[in-house]
C-alpha cells in the first residue's frame, strides 16, 4: 500500500470518493472534478434522469435531466452522399430542470465559489437510492447556515422525483430567501464545431402552456423538428416558522415559486418539492398537463417519508437477488454495488423504451443505444432483475417495422436493426463501424434466447421473441450464402472489432448468426401456429439449419489459432513499440486505413466469441486464442477489459483477470478514460459484474442449466454473489478452496460445479475448487498492460484512452 499521508497529496491527486461499501461519498466538493461527479450522483429510473447537479445550479459541468427516447432532430452531414445513408439524427435533449433550488441568505445567494465553504459532503445512498447533500456555509456578509438535501428520482412511481431541502442558521439570525423553479431551454456548454448540429439543439423546447396554482407549477413544451411534447410539474410541502411568504409565477421557460421569511438560531426552513415529467409524441396537450397533475397528485399523497419507504423497499428486493459481496478488495466491492445500482436505473422503469450507452447519466454518444445493452447489459439484468430485460427487448419489437424497411432498404430480407439509435432509425452516418456491423441483430437475438431461458417466460416467448428470431434469422440466410463447396460464408461485415471492418467471416458474427439461426428453427417448431402466421414454411426453417450447420468458422492451421476473421492472421502486425503513449486511442491519431490492414484490436472480438459461444471452443483454443489476441489488443474501447477479464479467468490468468476487472469496474469512479463527464459507461459498469460473476464465478447458463467453474484470484479472498433464475433465487459463496451453493427459494435447480452434475435443493451443497497451474502471464501490446491490481490497489488509475 502507498505510504504517503494523505495531507501531502495535493488535491487534485487525491481520490475524488471514500471507499465504502454501500455508498459513493465525495467528502468535500471538488470544482476540478465537478461533471465527473455530476455523472456519478446522476439519479434515474429509467424513464426520468437528472444529473447530480448542485442544487443552486451554478456551478455545474453539464446541466443535465433527460426523459428516456425524448430527443431532437438534427444534420447528419457527409462530405459525398451514399445510398442508404441516414439523412439526419437524433439527439437527447436536456428537458425542463426541475432541481434547481436557489437560497439567498440576507440577499447574498448561495454560491460555493463566494464566502467560505466550511463543510460540503455528498453521499449516494445505494440501498436508500438517495442523493444526500450537507453544506456549511458563511456568505460574503459572514452570516452561517447550514443546508441538507436529499434527492431522489422514484423507482415506484415512474413520472416522479422529489427534493427535501432544509436550511437553518447557525449563530444569528437570517433573512431567508429560496426560489425553487422549473426552466426550460438552459444555456448549455459548446455542442460541437458543426453549427448546423448547434442551431439544432439551441433552445430545442417551444413553449405551449404555462400555468401556477398555489405552490404548484406545470410547463408544456414540443420539439422544434422532432415534434415531441413533454410536460414538467412541481408542487411544494413548506414547513417552517409561522412567518412566510410564499409567491409563485411562470413564464413560457419558467415556473418559479419563492418563499421569504427569517429564520431565528434553532428554526428551520424545510421545503419538499415533489417533481412529475411526461411526454408523447401523440398525446394532446391537455392530456400531457393532466397526467403530470395526476403524477404530482400521487407523490404528494405518499409523502416524503412514504416515497423514502416504497424506494427502500423496492431496493431492499432487488439487492435480495442481486447482491455481490467481494472480501479482498474494497474499491471493487464498492464498484460492483454501483454498478448493478446504475444498471438498475438504466432500466427499472424504461418500460418498453431503449436503454442507452449512457443510461440517463449525461449526453454522451448523443444519448443512443448500441449493441452493448444486448451483449453487456441484458445479461446482468436478466440474472437479476429480468422485467427490465424483457422491457428492453420488447422496445427491439416495437421498431421491428422500422428494422425491416431498413432491411429492405440495404436489398436484404428480414430485419436489419439500426447499430445507433434513439426510437428505431438508423443514426449512425459511418459505414464500416455502422451499418456494417450486422452482428447488432444476432446479438438482440441472443438476448432474447438468454432470457428465454433464464425465465421460461412463454409469453414473452411468444408475443416478442419468436418475432425477433424469425426477422433476425432471415438476414442471415439473405446476407451470407454457400460457396461452390457448400460452407455458408457472411462477407463483408464488420465485427465488435472496429479496427478491423468490412472483413470477411469474422468468427463472432458467423458463430453469433449460427446460434440465431438455429433457436429461431427450434422455437418456430415449439410454435408452428404463429410461425404459421409469421409466413415460416418448413422449407424456410430447414434452410436456416442448413445455413447454421455449414457456417464457415475460419482457423489458422499454421498459427494453431482462430483468425479473427477469414485472412486477419495474414495481415501485418501494428508497430505498438514505435507508438507513443499519447497516440491513443489510435483512431484519433491514425487513418483508418492503416487499421484496417493491420493486425491491431481496438476491443475484443474473437475473445467476446469465446465467452458469448464458450461451447464452440475447446478449452486447448481458448488458451491459445486469448494469448494471441492479448498481444494485440489495446483497449481503445472501454468495452474490452471486461471480456479480457472473463476469458482470462477461465484460462487461468487469474491475477490478469483481477487487472481487467478493476479497469472496467473503476472505468466512472476513477475516470480512466477522462470522458466521465459525459455520462456514466454503463456497459463497462456491467463488467464489473460479468468479471465477477462470468470470470471469478464461472458462470454460464444453457438450456435450464447453470454451470459454474468458480476460482478466485490471489487478491479476493472470497466472492459471494445472488442470481435470480427460472423462479429461484441462488447465493453462491467461493473461497480459495471451497465454493458452497445455497437455494434461497424458489424450486430445486440442477447445477454443474467444475464439470460434476447435482441437483440445489433445500439443503446447501459445499464443494471443493480443483486447484490448476497457472500458465506463463501473456504479453499485452507494449505500453497497453492493465495496471497490476495486486500490486497496490488504493494506486489503480488504468490506462488513459
Amino acid at each position: 500500500m502507498s505510504d504517503r499521508n494523505e495531507a501531502d497529496i495535493p488535491a487534485t491527486d487525491r481520490p475524488v470518493f471514500t471507499v465504502e461499501p454501500w455508498c459513493v461519498r465525495e467528502p468535500e466538493l471538488r470544482l476540478d472534478r465537478l461533471a465527473q461527479t455530476e455523472s456519478v450522483f446522476a439519479l434515474s429510473n429509467g424513464h426520468v434522469g437528472l444529473r447530480g447537479n448542485l442544487d443552486e445550479g451554478e456551478p455545474h459541468g453539464l446541466p443535465g435531466s433527460y426523459l428516456n427516447s425524448f430527443f431532437e432532430q438534427r444534420p447528419l452531414p457527409y462530405a459525398e452522399a451514399g445510398y442508404g445513408f441516414p439523412d439526419s439524427g437524433q439527439t437527447v435533449i436536456n428537458v425542463t430542470n426541475g432541481k434547481l433550488i436557489r437560497l439567498l441568505v440576507d440577499d447574498e445567494p448561495f454560491d460555493v465559489r463566494y464566502g467560505r465553504l466550511r463543510s460540503h459532503e455528498r453521499n449516494l445512498d445505494m440501498r436508500a437510492g438517495t442523493l444526500t447533500r450537507t453544506v456549511e456555509w458563511t456568505s460574503p456578509a459572514d452570516r452561517t447556515v447550514r443546508i441538507s438535501s436529499v434527492r431522489m428520482v422514484s423507482l415506484t412511481q415512474r413520472a416522479v422525483a422529489a427534493i427535501c431541502y432544509e436550511v437553518e442558521p447557525v449563530g444569528h439570525a437570517v433573512r431567508i430567501v429560496v426560489q425553487s423553479e422549473l426552466v426550460a431551454n438552459e444555456s448549455l456548454p459548446d455542442m460541437g464545431k458543426d453549427p448546423r448540429v448547434a442551431a439544432a439543439l439551441e433552445s430545442p423546447l417551444v413553449s405551449e402552456e404555462h400555468q401556477t396554482n398555489g405552490t404548484k407549477a406545470i410547463l408544456v413544451h414540443r420539439t422544434r423538428t422532432s415534434g415531441l411534447r413533454m410536460a414538467a410539474g412541481m408542487a411544494h410541502h413548506i414547513q417552517g416558522p409561522d412567518r412566510i411568504a410564499v409567491d409563485c409565477e411562470s413564464f413560457p421557460d419558467v415556473g418559479r415559486m419563492t418563499i421569504a421569511t427569517r429564520l431565528e438560531p434553532g428554526e428551520r426552513l424545510r421545503i419538499v418539492k415533489f417533481l412529475a415529467y411526461g411526454w408523447s409524441s401523440q398525446r394532446s396537450r391537455p392530456a400531457l398537463h393532466d397526467q403530470v397533475v395526476a403524477a404530482l397528485a400521487g407523490a404528494r399523497h405518499a409523502g416524503w417519508d412514504g416515497l423514502l419507504a416504497e424506494q427502500r423497499a423496492y431496493l431492499d428486493e432487488f439487492w435480495r437477488g442481486a447482491d455481490v459481496e467481494v472480501d479482498g478488495d474494497a474499491e471493487v466491492q464498492q464498484a460492483v454495488r454501483f454498478a448493478l445500482f446504475h444498471i438498475l436505473q438504466a432500466g427499472a422503469r424504461a418500460e418498453r423504451r431503449m436503454i442507452p450507452a449512457k443510461g440517463l447519466t449525461g449526453p454522451g454518444y448523443d444519448g443512443h443505444t448500441f449493441w452493448d445493452t444486448e451483449t453487456f447489459v441484458l445479461p446482468v439484468l436478466t440474472y437479476t432483475h429480468p422485467s427490465a430485460a424483457a422491457d428492453a427487448l420488447a422496445w427491439r419489437h416495437m421498431t421491428l417495422p422500422l428494422a425491416r424497411e431498413h432491411a429492405e432498404k440495404l436489398g436484404l430480407a428480414g430485419a436489419a436493426f439500426p447499430w445507433r439509435t434513439i426510437r428505431g432509425q438508423e443514426c449512425s452516418g459511418y459505414w464500416p463501424a455502422g451499418t456494417a456491423a450486422f452482428h447488432i441483430n444476432a446479438d438482440i437475438a441472443d438476448a432474447v434466447v438468454r432470457y428465454v431461458d433464464a425465465t421460461q417466460d412463454e409469453a414473452f416467448e411468444r408475443e416478442v421473441g419468436l418475432e425477433l428470431l424469425v426477422e433476425t434469422a432471415r438476414l442471415w440466410r439473405r446476407l451470407g450464402h454457400h460457396d461452390v463447396e457448400g460452407v455458408f460464408r457472411i462477407d463483408g461485415v464488420t465485427g465488435p472489432d472496429e479496427y478491423s471492418a468490412v472483413v470477411d467471416n469474422n468468427v463472432y458474427t458467423n458463430l453469433m448468426a449460427r446460434r440465431n439461426l438455429r433457436e429461431a428453427a427450434a422455437m418456430a417448431m415449439r410454435h408452428p401456429d404463429l410461425a404459421e402466421e409469421l409466413g415460416v414454411s418448413t422449407e424456410e426453417a430447414a434452410s436456416w439449419r442448413d445455413a447454421a450447420g455449414s457456417m464457415l468458422i475460419p482457423f489458422d492451421e499454421r498459427l494453431d489459432v482462430h483468425p479473427q476473421s477469414e485472412g486477419f492472421t495474414n495481415h501485418a502486425r501494428w508497430d505498438f513499440a514505435g507508438t507513443a503513449p499519447e497516440h491513443y486511442p489510435l483512431l484519433l491519431n491514425y487513418p483508418y486505413f492503416d487499421l484496417y490492414r493491420k493486425q491491431v484490436i481496438k476491443q475484443a472480438d474473437l475473445v467476446l466469441a469465446m465467452h458469448l459461444c464458450s461451447d464452440a471452443f475447446t478449452v486447448e483454443e481458448k488458451a491459445r486464442n486469448f494469448a494471441y489476441y492479448e498481444a494485440l489488443t489495446v483497449r481503445d474501447s472501454s468495452l474490452s477489459a471486461q471480456t479480457q477479464a472473463v476469458i482470462a479467468a477461465e484460462v487461468g490468468h487469474l491475477d490478469l483477470a483481477h487487472d481487467y476487472l478493476a479497469e472496467t469496474a473503476l472505468m466512472d469512479l476513477h475516470d480512466l478514460a477522462r470522458n466521465t463527464r459525459d455520462g456514466l459507461h454503463v456497459a463497462s459498469m456491467a463488467g464489473a459484474w460479468s468479471g465477477l460473476v462470468a470470470g471469478f464465478g464461472g458462470m454460464r447458463a444453457c438450456a435450464g442449466e447453470l454451470r459454474f467453474a468458480p476460482r478466485l484470484p490471489g487478491g479476493i479472498s472470497r466472492l459471494a454473489f445472488r442470481l435470480r433464475y427460472r423462479g429461484s433465487r441462488l447465493r453462491v459463496t467461493v473461497s480459495a478452496t471451497t465454493a458452497s451453493y445455497e437455494l434461497l427459494e424458489g424450486p430445486e435447480l440442477p447445477l454443474v460445479h467444475h464439470g460434476e452434475h447435482f441437483t440445489l435443493g433445500e439443503k446447501p451443497v459445499e464443494l471443493d475448487v480443483p486447484t490448476t497451474p497457472t500458465p506463463p502471464r501473456p504479453t499485452q501490446p507494449h505500453g497497453r498492460e492493465p495496471h497490476p491490481r495486486r500490486t497496490d490497489p488504493s494506486s489503480f488509475q488504468g490506462p488513459r484512452h
